[in-house]
């Protein structure tokens, strides 16, 4: 059964536009078909202090992968770009070279140790809803059933 998944990617150390896209090719290559991809967009480090702005796109893929398959392939990808810390505890952020986030795995909730989705703080994050808007406009908020778009505008 193929899903349809969205990743949140983020980078701002390095450089930065060609990790985003090595990211992208390994996620092609290890998990599935790419959709869509956003346009790329630059913010401020979200949760620390950083002189080094983040470039951040999100995309859509299919995917056969379970939820907790894709994470592990997720994190593999990021030690391959450079990675070598996770932020394990909230609010643990850094600078770093290659950042994924699975944002929705289809209209799944899942909520275990090691993963929660929708990702629990991409309505905080415009950097990562207004990507998400571009390339699904339509797209149903899981937890509550209504378009993302009206959840965030409330």
């Amino acid at each position: 059964m193929h899903n349809i998944v969205y990743l949140g990617l983020g980078s701002n150390e390095g450089n930065r536009e060609e990790l985003l896209e090595q990211a992208i090719t390994l996620l092609v290559e290890k998990t599935g078909n790419l959709m869509c991809r956003s346009s790329i967009i630059e913010s401020e480090p979200w949760g620390f202090v950083s002189s080094h702005r983040f470039l951040n796109l999100v995309i859509a893929l299919e995917t056969s992968l379970s939820p907790t398959r894709l994470l592990d392939v997720t994190q593999r990808i990021e030690r391959q770009l450079g990675r070598k810390h996770k932020s394990s505890v909230k609010l643990d952020y850094q600078d770093r070279p290659i950042d994924i986030d699975i944002l929705l795995y289809g209209s799944r909730i899942i909520h275990t140790t090691r993963l929660t989705v929708p990702h629990p703080l991409m309505l905080q994050r415009e950097f990562v809803w207004r990507p998400l808007l571009e390339i699904a406009p339509n797209i149903l908020w899981p937890l509550t059933g209504q378009p993302l778009r009206d959840v965030i505008e409330k």
